[in-house]
């Protein structure tokens, strides 16, 4: 019985420059093969070569590349169209850039019933997107389906969008990173779900750069290293008893263990009681107290809709509380590092004259700013050339030091921090941690630590505050809640994050 998927000897290049180079495999039915490696390692090339979906400019051969029977080497686009969906399905990584904003969710599901003819009847129709709706757990399936994607936490748009990429049964399903910036519990439900869609004989291709996450789905995995495939074999043999160096690297900067700190000696920065927060009538933070130790790093997590981020905008004073105190021990500059610095940068400005604006803030002389930002480049590690690019000209490793090279700009003593290394590859996460560490004990800085990643929160932070509901319900030396967990949600999130090392 062939393969559901027979990949051999493809080739993409761009202007002459080769990215993917000779990239074979096969995908058996009920199989997830995993593809890992770093942004540029061309493993989401590869994925869309798997569609017809590479970029027009690209130059795509290769050998053989069968679906379900199908030789899908030489097709027409016509001829994709009538394959996508029904023999082979995608899911994307932005679920919000995937999933059309103006449609609801219900149709988005149903498109690919429609396109391929497969219910028709608008009662039949509706039936069919919700029992796929509530295939993928969606709570309120009906309700959801009337609903548009900006309406969706990222966990539910990303279940949309694995119903609609099952929504015509297709016999192989291209995975690209479905679970990155997903909070712990949501990634491991999404997992689990994407397993049972295996176990059930589907063929499917997972791309990711978290090893965690390989080790839960995949049966084996393929690394790709500059657009080539370095290591492969069973999940167990490359994890376990890895044979090249840089798939060594990659498992070695996925693995932490929880920060051990002596007991703080300086005295509080921040002492907050009983902060509230309401959103039209519905609490975000409830009755939140806790304290903020001088030259330590304080770590948040939760769940999406825990009231983290809430938490974190009262802290920097961009939100007020409606009740409970927030007190600084005097006169405290406090910066925000955004999640995203794509979109917190002016994209008409250079890198340079972001750097400058943040300076001028600061209250740094004109005459001085230049140098300064150059210093500041050099301070995160960046080259000073790069004051000349605009953020989209670098890569989302260059953007973040960027991001934290204007947030010094101010000269801050706080440095509020929100889920600053989700989304990045491990080698470039563990130079970004690197990075925050050595900044600390320079700066003597006072750091929080927003994440969803309980494996970055544990290396970095001292002590940490654990969010539910918008209540914190548990907290203390990071070594102790993780190594003793006294809340079962503390558990749960321990327990759903799960190791990369056996």
């Amino acid at each position: 019985m062939s393969a559901a998927l027979e990949l051999r000897g493809l080739r993409i290049a761009f202007g002459g420059e080769t990215v993917v180079d000779d990239v074979s495999f096969a995908v058996e039915r009920g199989e997830c093969v995993a593809i890992v490696g770093e942004s540029g390692a061309g493993k989401s090339l590869t994925a869309r070569a798997l569609l017809g979906l590479t970029p027009a400019d690209a130059d795509v051969t290769v050998t053989r590349l069968m679906i379900e029977g199908t030789d899908a080497s030489a097709l027409t686009e016509h001829s994709w169209r009538r394959l996508r969906g029904r023999r082979i399905g995608l899911v994307s990584q932005d679920a919000l850039v995937s999933l059309d904003p103006l449609r609801r969710i219900g149709s988005e599901v149903a498109e690919p019933l429609r396109i391929h003819r497969i219910v028709r009847g608008g009662a039949v129709l509706g039936a069919r997107v919700r029992d796929l709706l509530e295939r993928v757990w969606m709570p309120d399936a009906e309700r959801r389906a009337r609903q548009h994607p900006h309406e969706l936490s990222g966990g539910l748009r990303q279940r949309a969008l694995i119903a609609s990429a099952l929504a015509a049964a297709p016999a192989v399903l291209v995975a690209d990173e479905p679970t990155t910036a997903l909070d712990a519990t949501v990634q491991a439900r999404i997992l689990a779900l994407l397993r049972e869609i295996t176990d059930e004989g589907t063929a499917v291709v997972f791309i990711s750069h978290d090893f965690a996450a390989v080790r839960r789905l995949a049966d084996r995995v393929l690394v790709m290293k500059d657009g080539a495939v370095v290591e492969s074999g069973t999940v167990a043999e490359v994890l376990e008893n890895p044979q090249h160096d840089y798939t060594r690297q990659l498992i070695a900067a996925t693995i932490h263990h929880p920060r051990i700190s002596a007991p703080a000696e300086s005295a509080p920065v921040m002492v907050a009681a009983d902060l509230a927060r309401s959103f039209d009538g519905v609490p975000a933070v409830v009755d939140a107290s806790f304290t903020v130790s001088g030259g330590r790093t304080l770590g948040i997590v939760g769940e999406s809709g825990s009231g983290k981020t809430t938490l974190a905008r009262m802290i920097v004073g961009v939100d007020a509380p409606d009740s409970g105190s927030l007190r600084w021990n005097g006169a405290r500059r406090v910066q925000l590092v955004h999640q995203n610095p794509l979109g917190a940068f002016d994209p008409r400005w250079t890198i340079g004259r972001s750097l400058r604006e943040g300076l001028e803030a600061g209250g740094v002389p004109r005459a001085q700013r230049a140098q300064r930002a150059t210093a500041l480049l050099a301070e995160v590690g960046l080259a000073p050339e790069l004051a000349d690019r605009r953020p989209s000209a670098l890569s989302g490793g260059q953007r973040q030091r960027a991001a934290i090279a204007r947030a010094l700009a101010a000269d801050p003593e706080v440095l509020v921090l929100d889920e600053p290394v989700s989304a990045l590859d491990p080698s470039v996460r563990e130079r970004v941690l690197l990075l925050l560490a050595r900044l600390q004990q320079e700066r003597q800085l006072t750091m929080i630590l927003v994440s969803h990643d309980l494996d970055v929160v544990g290396a970095v932070a001292d002590e940490v505050l654990v969010m539910q509901e918008g209540r914190i319900v548990e907290q203390g030396a990071t070594a102790d809640v993780f190594a003793a967990p006294q809340h079962p949600f503390t558990q749960e999130l321990l327990d759903a994050s799960g190791p990369v090392s056996p």
